[in-house]
């Protein structure tokens, strides 16, 4: 068995324990092409005995974050705006005209969620508010629509070798190319993913 294919089946062990996968990036398996979740990575917000819900945080929508402001009616004023250069994402299937946040942790928003110590995940309208002013978080990332499991439906597809995981880090979530987030995960696993047989595990 080659090294690529190695890394593959320790990286399977690791994620077939059962544990709770909040904090961690699902890497989509090369058997998810031509699907919704084609490439996908996704950072997990939530998981528990009744399901799991998550971000996709690497599929920019084709939208500005300053001109999806401007849309809701939430631009700061030109004067006190700091620069904005950051994409809107593809959250998931689900909501796809709910906003969410995921964003390096304060304590002053409504509907926040505390995920990790770098990381909250916040779906009120005032923490969108403050984006491009001096109360915005340091770090940010805005995605419309969620993805979501039911009871055991994550753990399923974990054992069908739909997805790989990884611990998330503050670099993988706020600091990537998303176009290129899924690449760069799946190499900090051992291996290229383009490397890997979308049967490997079926056999």
């Amino acid at each position: 068995m080659d090294e690529s294919k190695t890394n593959l089946k320790e990286a399977q062990k690791s994620r077939l324990k059962g544990d709770n996968l909040q904090g961690y990036l699902l890497i989509a398996m090369p058997s998810l092409e031509e699907t919704f979740f084609e490439r996908s990575v996704i950072y997990v917000c939530e998981h528990d005995e009744k399901g799991a819900m998550g971000l996709i945080i690497n599929r920019p929508i084709g939208i500005e974050l300053e001109d999806l402001l401007e849309q809701m009616g939430l631009n700061p004023p030109p004067e006190t705006a700091f620069y904005i250069n950051s994409q809107v994402l593809v959250g998931g299937p689900v909501s796809p005209d709910r906003g969410f946040v995921l964003h390096s942790p304060q304590s002053n928003w409504l509907n926040s969620h505390q995920i990790s110590d770098y990381c909250m995940l916040t779906s009120s309208r005032d923490v969108l508010s403050s984006i491009g002013t001096a109360k915005s978080p340091t770090d940010y990332i805005v995605a419309l629509g969620y993805a979501g499991w039911g009871k055991d439906q994550l753990e399923q597809e974990l054992a069908d070798n739909t997805w790989l995981t990884i611990k998330a880090t503050p670099e993988l979530l706020y600091s990537k190319d998303p176009e290129h987030l899924w690449d760069i995960a799946s190499k900090q696993l051992g291996f290229d993913m383009w490397q890997i047989s979308s049967q490997i595990g079926h056999a």
